[in-house]
């Protein structure tokens, strides 16, 4: 038998001793009246002459963490949401019935209420006297051993209850996740935006090029798809006179896993009529510049070995001039197929055969370019082909009035002057669907709905998405986008 199992055993039997008893090891009539965090704030300048003075109790209810036996006394630690504080327990100073509790029945990763009044140890630490122990929830499963914590990646993702349990930075992590998504809400807010609600199941998989989930409604008898984007259905709003509408929500795409790609994910998408690419631009650099003061309390965010500048302007580098940077191909050069077709065979880079000359470069730029934009850049000018739902430059129209935002080596927003020409979306569409009669999966299927919506006339308009995950992952130096999604997408467990 494994020490895990015999810990196991020993604590369904000291469940079974509870029970035979007439003790209830799982009550629910306990309210605190403290938080941890909320005690070491107030109390933090207060001197141990100033707590036996005052004398002051509280009641508190947590995990605990660690249990020190030194004779008749012990220490441990109540972990809560916000925090440790430490517990002292003394045969002749507490009452005898806690003593025998923490003796006889609690172990490490137990839940329990402490009731109690606050002094200072001899080393300064503000601590609860216990008055009174109460068992609130018996943990069966021990915590992993203190020293070596919860190291198995694989475990943590699996198991993200025990990895919030044991690790104090993961719960960080996703407080900070928290408050960045309430940042973004309020900033959009405060900007004359309304956030709304769109489809997550719905009858045509748009707003990207993606392959989808499908799913069934049995009820209308009808394949249904989770969203791989809400895009089209908040221009639709746009045209419904909206004018300004975001909303931040799970999107699905039925792709592989990495440690930039989840096939659950969290987006920002909004759209602003009457304003342009340009100023979504200016718009980007105002929120990420916003989000990292208040985060970091400065626009430099360390990442990994980088510390990422997000103080406005950020440079714009067109699409093709990037790439002739990083394959030696003149501007001239990247307009012939064959010559792009033969440099990425060069560098090792698949290009499908049916892929046009756009789709092309954008497969190239993304295996040669990306990786090197670290600093916050905007790339720009992308063919018409890999983006069937942009407005076409007026200078050339074989691109589109679009940009992505590059961070750290990934996109980590695309935005573009939306396509508000019902004939022009029309023809794109059909364009889209001989793409993926080619075997392009991720080809955008045909919207007549959407297409009827634009011919009631969509103001101009400019829209941006942004992932959460990834933006989450900068500004926590998360390596992985598992580090940042609560409960991330794993292959099933093995037994």
């Amino acid at each position: 038998m494994t020490e895990e199992h015999e810990q196991i055993l020993v604590r369904k039997q000291k469940l079974a001793a509870l029970k035979a008893q007439g003790a209830q090891p799982y009550p629910n009539d306990f309210v605190p009246t403290h938080t941890a965090a909320a005690l070491l704030t107030r109390l933090a300048e207060a001197t141990a002459e100033d707590l036996e003075q005052h004398a002051e109790s509280c009641a508190l209810a947590g995990r605990i963490m660690s249990i020190r036996h030194f004779g008749k006394a012990a220490f441990f630690h109540v972990q809560d949401r916000s925090g440790q504080m430490q517990v002292y327990v003394r045969q002749g100073d507490s009452p005898p019935e806690a003593v025998v509790l923490l003796k006889d029945t609690l172990d490490v990763g137990d839940v329990i209420a402490v009731s109690g009044t606050l002094f200072r140890t001899r080393t300064g630490e503000l601590t609860i006297k216990a008055t009174a122990l109460r068992l609130l929830s018996k943990a069966l499963r021990p915590l992993p051993e203190k020293w070596h914590g919860l190291q198995d990646v694989e475990v943590r993702y699996r198991q993200r209850y025990l990895d919030l349990i044991v690790n104090p930075q993961v719960r960080e992590t996703f407080r900070k996740r928290a408050k960045l998504i309430q940042l973004i809400r309020q900033f959009f807010i405060d900007r004359d935006y309304l956030e709304v609600e769109t489809p997550t199941m719905q009858t045509i998989a748009g707003g990207a090029l993606a392959r989808p989930f499908v799913t069934h409604h049995n009820t209308l008898d009808i394949d249904l798809y989770l969203r791989i984007a809400p895009e089209l259905f908040l221009k639709r709003l746009i045209v419904g006179g909206a004018e300004r509408v975001f909303e931040i929500g799970r999107n699905f795409r039925n792709e592989g896993m990495s440690t930039k790609h989840n096939p659950e994910f969290t987006t920002l998408e909004f759209y602003e009529a009457y304003a342009t690419y340009d100023q979504l631009m200016a718009l980007t650099e105002e929120l990420f510049a916003f989000l990292a003061r208040q985060v970091t309390g400065s626009p430099q965010v360390r990442y990994g070995e980088q510390t990422l500048d997000f103080t406005p302007p950020w440079p714009r580098l067109g699409m093709k001039e990037a790439l002739s940077q990083q394959t030696g191909l003149s501007l001239d050069e990247l307009d012939d197929e064959s010559l792009v077709r033969a440099k990425a065979r060069a560098l090792g880079v698949h290009i499908p055969a049916a892929a046009p000359l756009g789709k092309a470069l954008e497969e190239l730029f993304g295996a040669v370019v990306e990786p090197h934009l670290i600093q916050p850049t905007f790339v720009v000018s992308y063919p018409v082909e890999v983006s069937p739902l942009a407005r076409r430059n007026d200078a050339d129209p074989r691109f589109v009035d679009r940009f992505e935002l590059y961070v750290a080596g990934r996109e980590i927003a695309n935005a573009f002057s939306e396509l508000n020409d019902p004939e022009d979306q029309l023809q794109r569409f059909l364009e889209q669907l001989q793409e993926r009669a080619a075997g392009d999966e991720e080809a955008h299927a045909l919207d007549e709905d959407y297409v009827r919506a634009l011919e009631y006339g969509m103001p101009p308009t400019a829209g941006e998405g942004i992932g959460i995950d990834r933006l989450v992952m900068l500004f926590t130096d998360s390596p992985s986008i598992r580090d940042v999604i609560l409960f991330p997408q794993m292959r099933a467990e093995k037994k």
